[in-house]
């Protein structure tokens, strides 16, 4: 099972490139380069095979999380849109009303 239970696998799939794989590929990245760094090695020209890995371990972490993520807010969504739906009398629609009735009448100050 891991992190995700079997419902989750009902969602559609993250796209590959999102915000938290980019994010976290970045972080990854940079740790590398830090690594790099601390060790006194030329920071972009050793040890590229790490950078390349520590990129790749950041994005693989960045897309489970998004798909955690989506299954977080899927669930949450279930439940409201469940809890109006047995509940429809503390959602009652509002009267609509026209923009005029709303806005005060304009009166030009001189």
């Amino acid at each position: 099972m891991g992190l995700l239970p079997d419902k989750a696998k009902d969602l559609p799939p993250p796209g590959v490139v999102n915000r938290n794989s980019v994010w976290l590929a970045n972080i990854g990245w940079c740790t590398a380069m830090l690594d790099n760094a601390i060790r006194q090695r030329p920071p972009l020209k050793s040890g590229v095979h790490r950078q390349f890995l520590y990129a790749t371990i950041g994005w693989f972490v960045g897309y489970h999380i998004t798909k955690y993520e989506n299954y977080v807010y899927a669930k949450r969504d279930h439940e409201m849109n469940e809890y109006i739906r047995q509940h429809p009398e503390e959602f009652a629609p509002k009267e609509k009303k026209t923009f005029a009735e709303i806005v005060e009448p304009f009166i030009p100050v001189r």
